[in-house]
């Protein structure tokens, strides 16, 4: 960093008055703070690293006070550096503002390869931290695992599992399978036993089921890891806590267990299920249905959900959730980003593969492709739906996928999303969970102006207070934007 360039940062932190994911602050008047490890752990177990910057106190109003010495500063923050493991190569600049120096350090990010980087006088389970926002947290014990099993290339999908029976596997899927492999697998269809293509191909270790093979051959998974399932519900409004129109917290709740291409289906199913469908009408006269959420990118991300989920003894707790929610919906999964990829690079360049025997038998029941292409084709669809494209984010160890619906958006208003709704009649019930609101909220202060303005219309207007009542798209729905 040049030394103007310093300045302007210096600048802006005091224009905006609060430290950042990358940027903290230290007043270093009358010495060098002696405990700057936390951040340096911090900052180097990112893949932006982040700044140090000496010589501003927070806590007089972010004001410039300068270093005591910035000579002696440098040496001293350079020593702690040493103390870290692997040790730290912080990039030094001194600058001066009204008379005073300012130093800041910047922190490279480690490769993931050598994370977590922590201090070493009180051990890597007590000195590695990970940046939250403007403050350093300690790492998990999974988070740290996480980096370990990267490291250490630690197969937790071939781990076997005690008291597992072949005999309990689904016979046609396991006779399927053993097809597959001898065809495509030519090198293995002579003078290979079956028994040693399930031992090659990391179904079995040494005749004992492995965790993959059974994820994905066995008739009941759960019966040795209850939570390695799905919860999936779908809820009234667009926050947890919100209720329905008789208080009902869910719309639909629902634990989906069997194997992953059991789950994989009646996951999609309940998805389609609780997603509204719009219709469209052509210049022709044609009509057409059009889902809330492109199928096809939902099967994609659920199946990515549970391929690349981490299956280590840390998560084997912790299930697969779906959550639809009024105006999104969130898929979700333990581990994070698994290797070197970031979250910008995600459908770009090819990863590696937390579970490489678990994609491998999937790709072979023709279940999933195998070739990287789910973000991409989810990207695709949401495109071509006219949809705005998933966000996908890696925080503390879980890896979420959220997926926008269009009828709630920055840019379309609620009664614009309620006219769209009633494109077939509605009843009070309806647009009371559609919109997550109170009763007398949804109906007197969303649905009643739009019938006062021909937004919607009543299918017995001569009862309008009936228990029958229902509310459809009036003739003058043009006063309204549609999605």
């Amino acid at each position: 960093m040049q030394p103007e360039a310093l300045k302007k940062l210096v600048y802006d932190i005091k224009a905006l008055r609060t430290e950042t994911q990358t940027v903290e602050l230290k007043a270093a008047g009358c010495g060098c703070p002696t405990r700057l490890f936390d951040t340096l752990s911090a900052f180097s177990n990112q893949d932006e690293g982040g700044i140090l910057i000496f010589g501003i106190d927070e806590k007089e109003n972010y004001a410039i006070n300068g270093v005591y010495d910035a000579q002696d500063l440098q040496k001293k923050v350079t020593e702690q550096c040493k103390q870290m493991e692997p040790s730290v190569r912080a990039l030094f600049t001194v600058c001066e503002i009204d008379g005073k120096a300012i130093v800041s350090a910047e922190i490279p990010g480690a490769d993931v390869s050598e994370r977590p980087v922590f201090y070493k006088g009180v051990g890597r389970m007590k000195g590695s931290y990970v940046r939250v926002g403007e403050s350093d947290e300690p790492m998990s014990e999974y988070e740290i695992y996480s980096y370990e099993a990267f490291r250490k290339r630690i197969r937790d999908d071939i781990r076997t599992v005690d008291h597992a029976k072949l005999k309990m596997f689904d016979e046609k899927r396991m006779d399927d399978y053993l097809l597959a492999v001898k065809t495509e697998r030519k090198n293995l269809a002579e003078n290979v036993s079956d028994e040693e293509i399930l031992e090659l191909m990391g179904v079995t270790v040494d005749g004992k089921t492995t965790l993959a093979g059974l994820m994905t051959f066995s008739k009941y998974p759960q019966t040795y890891f209850p939570q390695l399932c799905i919860t999936a519900v779908a809820l009234p409004g667009t926050e947890q806590g919100s209720v329905g129109e008789d208080g009902e917290r869910f719309i639909d709740n629902k634990r989906i267990t069997g194997a992953i291409p059991d789950m994989l289906e009646e996951a999609v199913e309940f998805v389609r299920k609780n997603s509204r469908t719009k219709t469209i009408i052509d210049d022709n006269g044609h009509r057409a249905d059009k889902p809330e959420y492109p199928i096809k990118a939902v099967r994609e991300a659920i199946l990515n959900a549970l391929v690349h989920r981490d299956y280590s003894m840390h998560t084997e707790n912790v299930p697969v959730r779906i959550e639809m929610y009024r105006d999104r919906m969130e898929i979700i999964n333990s581990g994070g980003l698994y290797g070197k990829i970031s979250i910008d690079a995600l459908g770009k360049v090819r990863p590696e593969t937390r579970n490489a025997a678990l994609a491998n038998m999937l790709e072979l029941l023709k279940i999933t492709e195998n070739r990287y292409s789910g973000i991409p084709t989810m990207q695709r669809e949401f495109l071509n739906a006219g949809l705005p494209a998933p966000v996908f984010s890696a925080v503390h160890g879980e890896f979420k996928v959220i997926m926008k619906n269009g009828y709630y958006s920055e840019n379309v208003s609620l009664a614009e999303a309620i006219v769209e709704f009633c494109s077939i009649p509605r009843t009070r019930a309806e647009l009371i969970a559609f919109t997550g609101k109170s009763r007398t909220y949804t109906m007197s202060q969303l649905v009643q102006p739009l019938v006062d303005n021909g937004s919607l219309k009543l299918t017995l207007p001569q009862k309008p207070k009936s228990s029958k009542q229902k509310f459809v798209k009036g003739d003058n729905h043009e006063s309204v934007n549609l999605i």
